[in-house]
């Protein structure tokens, strides 16, 4: 990480012993859930803070992401955005410390086991709140930046239920405004046609994946469900 600490980006700087520790070796009970790049552990820091532990992958970019949300996170600061405490580049290992949620991610109430209904008003608050994140990253941050992955899963919710975006592993910022031909990335269901099909990425990408998700709150039910009777299947298509 040395050279992000010579770009300006400044975190706290964590040994891997000490996440281990924090961890109990990263022990499956404190798995709180698994992404694209990582598995991501909950943890106990030695002053009694509890954070987000976000382990990368060895054999999936992790690197890359690594270097990357490190750079994209520790620059912007927003209430609807996950707060990044620290890192830990050490040998292979590549770790992120991140504020931790008490109620976790948007999809175990969304299409969990239904063990707590989000009410009208809590619903509206999440909608809003992921609304101003994205706000942010579009328009007040001092660099516009795409997530390409907005998803129930990467919204994180704290003791109010007040949602935070969260994995910028594959996040792309643009210096000036237009679009950019990428390589598609991201997660089926919640991925603009343009995208998909063409790789032109925009801003318009996560207002669209943003739309799904905003369905899925009001719908309480997965973008795609193949269970459903044909013509049923597709929310975006209803």
């Amino acid at each position: 990480v040395k050279e992000l600490a010579q770009s300006g980006s400044m975190v706290n700087r964590f040994e891997y012993s000490q996440l281990k520790s924090a961890t109990k070796n990263f022990h499956v009970k404190n798995m709180l859930g698994c992404g694209g790049f990582g598995t991501v552990y909950k943890g106990t820091l030695q002053n009694g803070t509890i954070v987000a532990i976000k382990r990368l992958e060895k054999a999936k970019q992790g690197d890359t992401e690594f270097h990357r949300e490190v750079k994209l996170i520790s620059g912007i600061q927003h209430k609807n955005l996950s707060r990044l405490i620290g890192c830990c580049s050490q040998g292979p290992e590549r770790l992120l410390i991140y504020e931790y949620m008490a109620n976790k991610s948007l999809d175990r109430f969304l299409y969990g086991n239904g063990e707590q209904f989000l009410q009208w008003p809590t619903r509206f608050e999440i909608i809003l709140g992921v609304a101003r994140g994205l706000q942010y990253l579009h328009e007040d941050s001092h660099v516009r930046i795409v997530h390409r992955d907005i998803k129930a899963s990467n919204i994180l919710l704290d003791e109010n239920f007040q949602p935070r975006i969260a994995d910028f592993g594959l996040a792309r910022f643009f210096e000036d405004g237009g679009m950019r031909s990428t390589q598609f990335a991201g997660t089926l269901g919640y991925t603009a046609p343009e995208y998909a099909i063409r790789g032109e990425l925009s801003e318009k990408a996560d207002i669209y994946s943003y739309g799904v998700l905003v369905l899925e709150i009001v719908s309480y039910r997965k973008n795609t469900d193949l269970t459903l009777p044909s013509g049923r299947q597709y929310l975006p298509e209803l």
